[in-house]
């Protein structure tokens, strides 16, 4: 079922309209840069900053106050001091405002008086049935919806990865990471002190989101347990979940409560919580959005037996090694498979598995034909393959053909390309995992219209093999929350 107005966050992720407090013309404010971002990304509806002096913030008509903007906003963005948050807030309730974005820090994550100003602003809520995010956060940044009030431009296309963070900064400091990937968000939450929503109730609207396919979570404490291992066990058969937990050590844990108040537990007991809700567990940034790359894009497998695709040696080898530390095994071709690849084999590969071409007697082969053939293998359910970029030995081949110097990248840059979508191609509906690795620059034109072009391309095989473990590990848990 899709996200409706209805639920609790639509409002927050999708608003129509949008009041702005603690913007100005001065980009040394927080709130100044984050409506800089906001604009950037082309927000379609309504915004309307709230400033006791300026006429004007970053191009829009100002107002001095919310009973002036002509309009109930449907989500106020508040980055203003901590002691004055809750008078806005106030004043947001009034007008009919319903939907918030608290971005003030120093509320219950300093102690002192912040725990008081805290629970004022929840009483202020009840008071109004508001709902929102914060404080200490930095809010929601829904690509799809061209809305971004985050400190980090967002210029990556709209993705189909769920965030709900209990950080903040994590969230935007990812924008430039995931598009170097060609990747992106759908929806991603930074949910602070969770005083209002928490990450519970981002979880349930993300299981609804059409443009989510995968949900991850940057966890540092969960306080609602049982609700939440209720909400994953319901979503996870529907719609995988991936999770980093960084509050199981001391020291995570004490990052965690002076970072957003949040009360962690023993590593060993989220562990628990995790393979009891179906949830799969990361151990680190790179390897969450790895698993969530994979599980997004990917079919899952029939069963753990792989074959690895090389013309080099040495990385055939470290991807069988990796593969094997993972629990997936590497059986040899079948008869059918090896007289399938000999008129593709050079004197100097071999038919093992890895299945080593060393250097294909017709380049393209090595795209189309030879990948084509190993997934007809019976005996295998996933392919790895490791790549090289073909442009430095076709560029060499062009020369040779005396083609002039000018046209011969313009060429080679054609003919890989080529290679990339015959890959693609002949890798396509067969409904077995595919995946690449490569240690060239994963900015190569090859790389990126391989990536375009649907396969998961990992900078080394480590990182490969371990998500596709992932998805057999989803498949396993997806099966026994089906079976009850």
């Amino acid at each position: 079922m899709n996200a409706t107005p209805d639920n609790a966050l639509y409002d927050i992720a999708n608003p129509k309209s949008i009041a702005f407090f603690g913007a100005s013309n001065n980009f040394n404010r927080m709130g100044t840069i984050i409506l800089d971002s906001l604009k950037h990304l082309g927000f379609e509806g309504p915004v309307y900053p709230v400033h006791p002096k300026e006429t004007q913030v970053l191009g829009y008509d100002a107002y001095r106050s919310v009973e002036e903007i002509p309009e109930a906003p449907g989500l106020a963005i508040i980055v203003l001091p901590t002691d004055i948050v809750n008078q806005y807030l106030e004043s947001c309730g009034k007008r009919g405002t319903r939907h918030a974005v608290i971005v003030s820090g120093g509320f219950k994550e300093v102690g002192g008086n912040g725990p008081a100003l805290e629970e004022q602003i929840k009483q202020t809520a009840d008071k109004y049935g508001i709902r929102f995010l914060g404080p200490n956060c930095l809010g929601v940044a829904n690509p799809h919806h061209r809305m971004n009030p985050t400190p980090f431009h967002y210029d990556a296309e709209p993705g189909f990865i769920g965030l709900a963070s209990q950080s903040g900064s994590f969230v935007t400091q990812m924008f430039n990471y995931l598009a170097g990937f060609g990747l992106g968000y759908s929806t991603a939450f930074s949910v602070g002190n969770e005083a209002n929503v928490d990450i519970v109730d981002c979880m349930e609207y993300l299981a609804t989101c059409p443009h989510t396919k995968v949900i991850a979570l940057y966890i540092e404490g969960v306080r609602r347990g049982g609700r939440f291992m209720e909400a994953a066990r319901k979503i996870a058969p529907h719609k995988p979940i991936v999770a980093l937990y960084v509050g199981g050590s001391e020291a995570g844990r004490r990052a965690g409560f002076s970072h957003t108040g949040s009360m962690a537990g023993p590593d060993d007991l989220y562990e628990g919580m995790f393979k009891q809700s179906g949830i799969i567990r990361a151990a680190s940034i790179t390897e969450l959005f790895d698993f969530c790359w994979a599980l997004g894009v990917l079919p899952l497998p029939a069963g753990n037996r792989i074959m690895v695709q090389t013309n080099s040696g040495g990385p055939g080898a470290t991807a069988a090694d990796a593969c094997d530390r993972v629990g997936m095994v590497l059986p040899p071709l079948s008869q059918r498979t090896v007289e399938a690849l000999k008129p593709f084999m050079p004197h100097t590969g071999t038919f093992g598995n890895p299945v080593d071409f060393t250097f294909t007697k017709n380049l393209m082969d090595y795209f189309d034909k030879i990948p084509s053939s190993l997934l007809e293998e019976e005996n295998i359910d996933t392919l790895l393959t490791y790549f090289l970029s073909p442009s430095v030995f076709i560029e060499r081949a062009l020369k040779q053909m005396g083609l002039p110097p000018e046209k011969v990248s313009r060429e080679a840059e054609k003919l890989a390309l080529d290679a990339a979508d015959r890959y693609a191609a002949a890798t396509a509906g067969g409904g077995k995992p595919v995946v690449g690795f490569t240690h060239r620059s994963l900015k190569e034109d090859f790389s990126r219209r391989l990536i375009t072009n649907g396969i998961p391309l990992f900078p080394d095989p480590t990182r490969a093999s371990r998500a596709l473990r992932a998805l057999l590990d989803y498949k396993a848990m997806k099966r026994r929350l089906e079976e009850g």
